[in-house]
């Protein structure tokens, strides 16, 4: 088999937080990283025209096209779960929204592992450290880092007066979702620069690919780790479908994401003993954790068709309107071109109950039956609501011996009482915001989807099965815990447990999902894995 070489550090997956780890363990020039990513160069204009996540999300070209299992929660439908097979992974794809949750998720953290480095006051400064607000840097916020986040460059007035129902209903206006309690409206902030998508690839590797110690390879399917006894001693892949392999003299660094990290550890004989067995793989060490825990943030998405206003369906249906469009960017990066999926935002209790907002809104000036098909003809606004902590927990699990075959990905979803209740409320409120309230009267809100049909317990659990979907948030599923925690997969320094030489450094580490989207916490653990690997 032929050889990549030696190198000190092999990072497997140049998604955000390989691109992170990277940058930072090549800055010493005394070390060599190899980086291995599965896709290829993101050299094309639909990743950096921010709107252009419509054509690389669902495409082979850059997303790994993943589908789920049939979910019972789902009505038994199967769906798309889009990941990004791209350098700059997920971060060439996603929203673009910066959110990073809220404190409570990082002291859970520290308690669920008794790390106190994972708690929100260790971590705020790791988040300052790689930011570039727009804000200038105070407490909070941080100025001059690779990270760069911005404000929309656009605004709709059906959002506006959204904004003004929230208020109404008792969601007070906020200027920030990132000082640690997010509860407010208030719209996005984005990683973009002047109407441009920063992703994790122009943020941190490239700034590092002149160093002569760091080793970029694109294209590189891995097949397994190379194991001795339980020391992990480098990587095997395909380039070309040539059978490669690349030895790591200190730790090989698991970077794929929630689903390529448990899939290679499977792949590799860690993980579910039996699960390993079934497809003819030695256990190398029964590790049952590796897979489980899988969380997501699911959507519901409530659309409300309206008038006396104008929306992005019937701009796109316009050829004059497609020409400004494209006109605007040109000659200003504005405009909708420059749009994240979402641009209004809000955090809010499902009831009096809970101690910090459980619920994300994302408000779109857009409606269509579902992603990747066309915007509806008619002018409307979609209300997507998200439970940010569910208690449902899927599994990630191989199918096949061979690296080229899809693990089977189950969510999960409602399956717990606690998610159907929440869901149920989460529908509820977005009827009151927008049909209990005066300030969206003026444009007759007319809810189309689910429909205003459902009206019990038991049929708006239907409806949230009909309408329900990810968005696109999966973690945990090698999550960190501590010792006596039989089903964690890494420490709390991020280590492999029972193994030598490997650690897992992505979203997949996350006990628990965090209360908002998670591409920034994920920039935030690779800074802190960094530090790790590098003793600090």
């Amino acid at each position: 088999m032929p050889s990549a070489g030696s190198f000190d550090y092999i990072i497997v997956g140049g998604g955000t937080a390989g691109c992170v780890l990277a940058n930072r363990l090549s800055a010493n020039p005394a070390v060599s990283v190899l980086l291995l990513e599965a896709g290829e160069r993101d050299d094309w204009i639909w990743i950096h025209i921010p709107a252009g996540y419509l054509y690389c999300i669902g495409n082979p070209r850059t997303d790994w096209c993943y589908k789920t299992q049939p979910e019972s929660g789902l009505n038994g439908r199967s769906i798309l779960y889009a990941r990004g097979k791209v350098l700059g992974g997920c971060s060439s794809i996603n929203a673009m929204l910066y959110l990073r949750g809220q404190a409570r998720d990082y002291d859970e953290w520290a308690a669920l592992t008794g790390d106190y480095g994972w708690a929100w006051d260790r971590v705020l400064p790791l988040f300052r450290k790689s930011e570039d607000s727009w804000r200038g840097a105070d407490a909070f916020h941080g100025a001059g880092g690779e990270w760069r986040v911005e404000q929309q460059r656009l605004s709709w007035k059906i959002l506006d007066a959204f904004k003004a129902a929230a208020m109404e209903a008792g969601i007070p206006a906020v200027d920030d979702f990132n000082r640690g309690n997010n509860e407010g409206v208030s719209r996005f902030e984005v990683n973009q620069r002047t109407g441009v998508r920063w992703n994790a690839t122009k943020a941190f590797l490239r700034p590092a690919a002149g160093r002569k110690n760091l080793t970029v390879l694109s294209g590189c399917l891995v097949q397994k780790l190379r194991m001795d006894g339980r020391r992990c001693t480098g990587v095997e892949y395909l380039r070309k479908n040539l059978p490669c392999f690349a030895e790591a003299k200190a730790e090989t660094i698991l970077s794929a994401g929630a689903i390529g990290s448990p899939q290679i550890l499977q792949l590799s004989g860690i993980g579910p003993g039996a699960l390993l067995q079934q497809h003819g793989i030695a256990v190398v060490h029964d590790l049952p954790g590796v897979g489980g825990n899988l969380q997501d943030h699911l959507q519901l998405r409530m659309a409300f068709k309206v008038q006396n206003v104008r929306t992005l369906n019937t701009r796109v249906h316009s050829l004059w309107g497609k020409a400004m469009i494209g006109l605007e960017y040109a000659l200003f990066r504005n405009g909708p071109l420059t749009m994240a999926p979402s641009q209004l935002g809000a955090f809010v209790k499902s009831d009096a109950t809970q101690a910090t907002p459980n619920l994300e809104y994302h408000v779109q000036p857009l409606s269509l039956d579902k992603f990747g098909e066309p915007l509806h003809t008619f002018d409307a606004f979609t209300a997507s609501v998200t439970n940010l902590r569910p208690t449902s927990r899927g599994r990630v699990s191989i199918t096949s011996p061979d690296p080229r075959a899809h693990p089977a990905i189950a969510p999960n979803y409602l399956s717990t009482r606690e998610d159907r209740k929440v869901a149920v409320d989460a529908l509820r409120l977005t009827r009151r915001i927008v049909t209990g309230t005066s300030a969206l009267q003026p444009y007759r809100p007319d809810e189309f989807l689910p429909g205003p049909q459902y009206l019990s317990d038991e049929e708006l659990i239907t409806a949230a099965g009909n309408i329900g979907t990810t968005i696109f948030h999966p973690v945990g599923t090698c999550k960190m815990g501590l010792d006596s925690d039989a089903t964690s997969v890494v420490t709390p320094s991020l280590k492999v447990r029972g193994i030598q030489g490997l650690r897992v450094i992505d979203a997949s580490i996350m006990p628990t999902i965090t209360s908002g989207n998670t591409n920034s916490p994920t920039v935030m653990i690779a800074e802190r894995g960094a530090q790790l690997v590098l003793g600090k």
